[in-house]
């Protein structure tokens, strides 16, 4: 998979990066943490030089309802930049010839259903093995993890069990997966007939003198000095509970002179030596099959020229930046207890650490000789987005199909299979999503007519109008009671009173579905896509839903 493809997924998935273009240039990390105080959660950062942890600043609170701040020996919950030490933890064993990479997991957990192929821990390790993300198909079944529902590895094991099928041949789609690292630490716990979190712990972070660091199994264990996760609603934060399952996934609380030892091993690689650096640090399919940019727990890209081994990470309440230049020896982390940090936050931590090496940002032509681009949302009209409705299909991604359309007052995008998002207009004929910065540019002709537009995220990439189905259904025919056996959950579909098709959960509010064509809808998470199926009658008698990292599922029609 490109990096653009997983571009496409942070956009429409992530909801926390938000472009910011002010100047970076001459700001300090002190400047960058002035909006957070005594009345906000907070942020850490860390820099790294030549193995040594040479800056921190903290900002913020560690606890609002106790009062106590953000200090740089603060634990924060550091969500899946955590894999990295699950990868390591497989690498090392492969090299000690414990288990091999290319063994089936069903060697090690027989409990596992056989599919059709057999799934590996390298596929596994790199978000290729067709199963089901267990947090998002459990959300379909209306867990919901943002109330702090409990989940465990029995949670994990099970949803792949009921698995009908996989959803892809492993190897063959990436598609990001924390099923697959809790999976991976209970072999771990089986190989070596220890705990996973005891065994790293001995094996990684003693060695390393990582001693601040430390798994939560459990999200009801008390870790001292731990920060508290945050959410925001309405204007007010509300306290926030750390996702169940995580353990191999995720399930670290640590420090930034911590992480700071373990990005200096990444310049090392003291445990382990070359054999396992080479696993950590090697895209899968770079020795044939399909390049994914993903190591074992370790996204391998380039910035702005450099190239960058990292790996972000979140929680219900948590973010966490870890990015580390390989070239220069130089690194930084940034950890916050809330989702209000974004992509501009860490635009500007990186020219700070190494701003005379990053390439300039290389304008495109139409961000050239256009005065007038640049008009304030008052002097934007419905008329004008009028001529942009419609769907338009990616050149480079045959199938992704982007839908513009209005929603009262609010100009919308909703992609192939997944929620819709606000955009906003920056000039006649351009708008930016908010929550990632992507651009999108439609092209109008000498005739008015719009037919293409240029999607400006990672690249310039091509999209081109794809023409409208006829006259929406009667959506009576779809009204009805649909029940998932491998979800054992029902879902109502009926017509609201506005005349819209709503799905309804007793966990979850009314989702609106958006006729997408033919028998297709749009929803929003959980449920982002819907297709109904027919019989050879004719009738409708069942639906797929999904949500990307767990789609296909079907709903029997029973009513």
């Amino acid at each position: 998979m490109s990096t653009f493809i997983r571009c496409l997924q942070l956009f429409l998935l992530a909801g926390f990066a938000v472009c910011w273009s002010g100047n970076v240039a001459g700001h300090t990390l002190a400047e960058l943490l002035a909006e957070f105080d005594e009345s906000t959660p907070g942020v850490l950062i860390g820099v790294v030089r030549d193995g040594e942890l040479v800056e921190t600043a903290a900002a913020g609170m560690a606890d609002l309802r106790f009062g106590v701040p953000l200090t740089d020996g603060s634990r924060a919950n550091i969500g899946s930049t955590a894999k990295q030490f699950t990868g390591m933890a497989l690498a090392m064993l492969h090299v000690r010839g414990e288990l091999s990479l290319d063994d089936d997991i069903r060697q090690y957990i027989p409990e596992l259903p056989e599919f059709e192929y057999p799934v590996t821990l390298l596929h596994l390790l790199n978000h290729t093995s067709g199963y089901r993300e267990f947090i998002n198909a459990e959300a379909l079944a209306g867990v919901r993890v943002d109330k702090g529902d409990w989940m465990d590895v029995d949670v994990i094991i099970a949803t792949v069990q009921r698995q009908t099928a996989l959803q892809n041949k492993p190897g063959g789609e990436w598609n990001y997966n924390n099923t697959g690292y809790g999976l991976l630490a209970e072999v771990v716990t089986r190989v070596t007939a220890t705990p996973f979190q005891d065994w790293v712990r001995r094996e990684i972070f003693a060695p390393l003198a990582m001693n601040d660091t430390h798994f939560r199994p459990n999200v009801d264990e008390v870790l001292v000095g731990a920060s508290t996760g945050y959410t925001k609603s309405n204007g007010r934060y509300l306290e926030s509970r750390d996702i169940g399952g995580a353990l191999g996934a995720g399930g670290v609380y640590t420090t930034l002179a911590d992480m700071a030892r373990w990005m200096a091993h990444l310049g090392r690689f003291e445990l382990g030596g070359d054999p396992v650096r080479e696993l950590m640090v090697t895209p899968f399919g770079g020795q044939g099959g399909q390049v994914t940019g993903y190591g074992l727990g370790i996204v391998v890209d380039r910035f702005r020229g450099q190239k960058r081994w990292q790996h972000g990470g979140g929680d219900v309440g948590h973010l966490s930046v870890f990015d580390y230049y390989p070239e220069h020896d130089a690194g930084y982390m940034i950890f916050a207890n809330h989702h209000g940090i974004d992509e501009g936050f860490i635009s500007a931590v990186a020219e700070l650490v190494l701003g005379q090496h990053l390439e300039p940002v290389a304008a495109s032509e139409d961000d050239q000789d256009r005065p007038d681009q640049h008009v304030a949302l008052t002097e934007f009209s419905d008329e004008l987005f009028d001529r942009y409705l419609g769907r338009f299909e990616l050149e480079a991604v045959p199938g992704f199909i982007m839908r513009f359309f209005r929603d009262n007052d609010r100009y919308m995008i909703q992609a192939s299979g997944q929620p819709a998002f606000e955009i906003k207009p920056v000039g006649p004929n351009e708008f930016t999503q908010d929550q990632v910065g992507a651009r999108f540019v439609f092209h109008v002709d000498e005739d008015g007519n719009v037919q293409e537009l240029t999607l400006h995220q990672g690249g310039e990439h091509r999209a081109l109008r794809v023409d409208e189905d006829h006259e929406a259904p009667d959506f009576s025919i779809y009204a009805g009671r649909y029940l998932s056996h491998e979800l054992e959950t029902i879902y109502t579909i009926v017509v609201g009173k506005a005349g819209e098709l709503e799905l309804r959960h007793r966990r979850f509010d009314p989702i609106v579905l958006k006729h997408s064509g033919a028998d297709s809808f749009n929803g929003d998470f959980p449920v982002v896509s819907v297709d109904f199926l027919r019989n050879e009658a004719g009738e409708i008698t069942a639906l797929k839903a999904g949500n990307v990292r767990a789609r296909d599922i079907v709903f029997e029609r029973i009513q």
